[in-house]
């Protein structure tokens, strides 16, 4: 299939998934990682054909006609430097950075003038299918017949492509991602703080609480340059991290008063602003709270406990202070955010588990620990990425990451399973 080479620098978990994806599909790709990485590296693929391991990235930019960066974002400008001198004259360059502004500047910045510009973005981790799921495609510098042969090379992973500029694409992900991203760093916080393994108390488990629980595992799982780029080198997500702070502490503030009258005229201005008046949404809700209570780490109580749903109020609340409609955004949104999105939507357009948030918020003090940390907690993350403080932020991630570590494994297949079975449910309804 491939009569084009494709280059891939940085072989961290998506290089390789792409690197293994487009070998299956018949493409020649040349890849590298850091030099210490090369025996290991040609060990790992020495039984894949399609796949060559070079020693560096100049002898895979000399060599291919595509070259993806698949490089920390923090670290772009440097890698770009070093390696885009030697890009094959002609060729094409992009990254698969989740903040555009840097990589494209140091493409402008370190590439020759000839060669063309045409990067991308998998909206999903190296751990989900690809098929079906958003991969934006930005042609910044490069002719039609650049951008086609992009995107004739990462149509064997099945994606749906979006063409969208690199300042829009930033914008949406700080829309989609930053914040929701915050909201479970912030949650492990505070559970870290109280000395708390969530799964283990009777109060945090079922539908809701598994998806809070399993996706804050998921995203602690994970490594901290992916959240840390996203926020502090992203244009845009500055701001939304401040508001979702102080969205957080306000109404934390409002429960703390006992403002009954003033949290729940708050909470339905943000309804109205994000879902529309009751009466004149008459969708389907994307999730229902049954099909999520399979996924729990630890045993259901046979009561349910209510809970205000803080995090979710916050991010609502946020939403509609920064004039953001997250439905605009579902094109290019990741599968962690269209579930966030579900169950945040099931609790603001279900008018009796509303109700129920609101009057737990006022007339119940079980989570009051919980939150008061949880507001301590997104609010020093936002602080941290307005400083842009790299360090601090990998200081507090890998810290909290050690706590939950020993529930990694159960929890990552567990998730798994949970994101395949919404993502499925979503297909089958719009197929309906």
């Amino acid at each position: 299939m491939g009569d084009a080479i494709v280059g891939i620098i940085g072989m961290g978990d998506m290089g390789k998934m792409y690197a293994r994806k487009l070998s299956a599909a018949g493409w020649k790709v040349h890849a590298c990682d850091l030099p210490d990485r090369y025996e290991e590296l040609k060990k790992e693929f020495a039984d894949q054909k399609n796949i060559e391991i070079f020693p560096n990235g100049h002898s895979v930019s000399r060599s291919s006609d595509w070259i993806m960066y698949s490089v920390e974002a923090k670290n772009i400008d440097a890698v770009v430097a070093r390696y885009g001198p030697s890009t094959k004259q002609g060729a094409i360059v992009g990254g698969q950075t989740s903040t555009k502004a840097p990589e494209i500047a140091a493409f402008e910045k370190h590439l020759p003038s000839d060669v063309q510009i045409v990067t991308c973005h998998s909206l999903h981790g190296p751990g989900v299918n690809p098929k079906g799921q958003p991969l934006v495609i930005i042609n910044h510098r490069g002719t039609p017949a650049a951008a086609a042969l992009v995107e004739r090379i990462l149509s064997c992973l099945e994606p749906k492509f979006v063409r969208i500029s690199a300042e829009m694409h930033d914008r949406i992900t700080a829309d989609t991602q930053a914040v929701t991203h915050a909201a479970f760093l912030s949650m492990g916080t505070a559970w870290q703080a109280n000395e708390q393994f969530p799964w283990e108390l009777g109060r945090y488990t079922g539908g809701i609480e598994n998806v809070k629980i399993n996706l804050m595992l998921r995203i602690y799982s994970n490594k901290w340059h992916v959240y840390a780029g996203l926020a502090i080198l992203n244009p845009s997500a500055k701001a939304q991290l401040r508001q979702y702070a102080r969205s957080v502490t306000e109404l934390f503030k409002l429960m703390l008063a006992g403002d009954a009258a003033g949290l729940r005229a708050r909470v339905y201005a943000a309804r109205e602003a994000v879902f529309g008046k009751e009466e004149e949404t008459g969708q389907e809700l994307l999730l229902d709270e049954q099909l999520l209570d399979r996924f729990s780490l630890g045993e259901k109580p046979a009561m349910r406990v209510k809970n205000n749903h803080l995090s979710l109020l916050a991010m609502v609340d946020c939403w509609w202070k920064l004039g953001i409609v997250p439905y605009d955004h579902m094109i290019c949104s990741t599968p962690l955010f269209r579930l966030w999105l579900g169950i945040t939507e099931y609790v603001y357009r279900n008018e009796d588990v509303l109700a129920e948030c609101l009057d737990t918020a006022i007339t119940d003090d079980t989570f009051r620990s919980d939150d008061l940390e949880f507001t301590f907690a997104a609010r020093d993350w936002a602080e941290r990425v307005a400083l842009g403080h790299m360090d601090a932020y990998r200081d507090k991630f890998e810290r909290i990451q050690t706590y939950f570590a020993p529930r990694f494994a159960e929890a990552t297949k567990l998730g798994n399973e949970m994101l395949k079975t919404v993502e499925e449910h979503l297909e089958g309804r719009k197929q309906n």
